[in-house]
């Protein structure tokens, strides 16, 4: 890689441990020690990430590298997907399902040498109403549940865990059950439910594998709607999807498709896409967008992929 064009790496300033900056500093030292010239940029929330993501296109950057949770994952991706520019993963979030998914090294030193040493490979994304996410989207339960979480924690000081207890109560009491059109293939169907669930491709809902995805290139859609469970089984199902750990199929009505529109009687609508909440106008608009991101992975994970395609 040209002196002249390092490498962008994007730091979420509230990923990882100990002191952004200086953490910044070594992420960049480790990156020139594997031969890999690289300048890391210290964002805060994810406008400055896509922001970021922007200026390394513009600036020519010939990879940029995501380091943070998924949420900081999907902000990078947003501003890479069709632009042929590759992304590497610094898995540094709590629960890290895209790395996860892509068999990508969870340990820094490992992440940063497999990026330096892997190659690009082409994954799908997904959008709503042209807004790019990695992993899934929902609307009923689960958006209200993260609004909630957050005023736990920012504004009551409570605890991670406390919070999203305290927060999973709270909707349980409320109960809230969407009335749905759902377009799909020509068809269109009505349902009522609090939890839906769109996945970038096929999600694993049984067996020791739950809540992953075998393959992210199989340009599809998952559609999960929940039957009728009761507020106590909705509550369940809310946890499990936290906790990226949904429950097994028979909980569900589920379909793949490459597009699909959901309707509501409301204009507005609450929807959650990589763990973010934005409010959108309905109807919603989601499809697949095969192929549009190249993503660094080990040459074990290439194969892997490959395989599954």
């Amino acid at each position: 890689m040209p002196e002249s064009a390092p490498a962008s790496i994007i730091l979420n300033a509230g990923a990882g441990q100990g002191n952004a900056p200086e953490q910044a500093r070594q992420i960049e030292e480790r990156f020139a020690a594997s031969g890999v010239p690289a300048r890391a940029v210290l964002v805060g929330d994810g406008a400055q990430i896509t922001q970021a993501a922007a200026a390394a296109v513009q600036a020519g950057a010939p990879l940029v590298v995501a380091g943070g949770g998924d949420g900081t994952v999907s902000a990078v991706a947003s501003g890479l997907a069709g632009t042929g520019i590759a992304m590497g993963v610094l898995p540094m979030g709590t629960l890290n399902h895209f790395a996860k998914d892509l068999g990508l090294p969870l340990q820094l030193d490992d992440a940063v040498a497999a990026i330096a040493r892997g190659r690009a490979i082409a994954v799908d994304a997904a959008e709503v109403n042209g807004r790019l996410f990695i992993n899934n989207s929902s609307l009923g339960l689960y958006p209200d549940i993260v609004l909630d979480r957050e005023h736990q924690r920012h504004r009551l000081g409570r605890g991670k865990w406390r919070a999203l207890l305290a927060a999973c109560v709270h909707a349980a009491r409320r109960y809230p059950v969407l009335t749905l059109q759902i377009d799909l293939d020509g068809q269109a169907y009505e349902r009522r439910s609090s939890f839906v669930f769109i996945g970038n491709n096929e999600y694993r809902m049984e067996g020791f594998n739950i809540g992953e995805r075998a393959s992210i290139s199989g340009a599809r859609l998952s559609l999960y709607v929940t039957q009728r469970t009761g507020r106590f089984g909705l509550l369940r199902l809310a946890l499990r999807a936290l906790a990226g750990r949904l429950r097994q199929a028979r909980d569900f009505d589920m379909v793949t498709a490459r597009s699909l529109v959901v309707r509501t009687p409301q204009r507005r609508v609450r929807v959650a896409t990589d763990g973010e909440v934005h409010v959108m106008e309905s109807p919603l608009h989601y499809r697949t967008r095969p192929g549009a991101l190249r993503v660094i992975v080990p040459a074990a994970a290439q194969a892997v992929q490959e395989k599954r395609q």
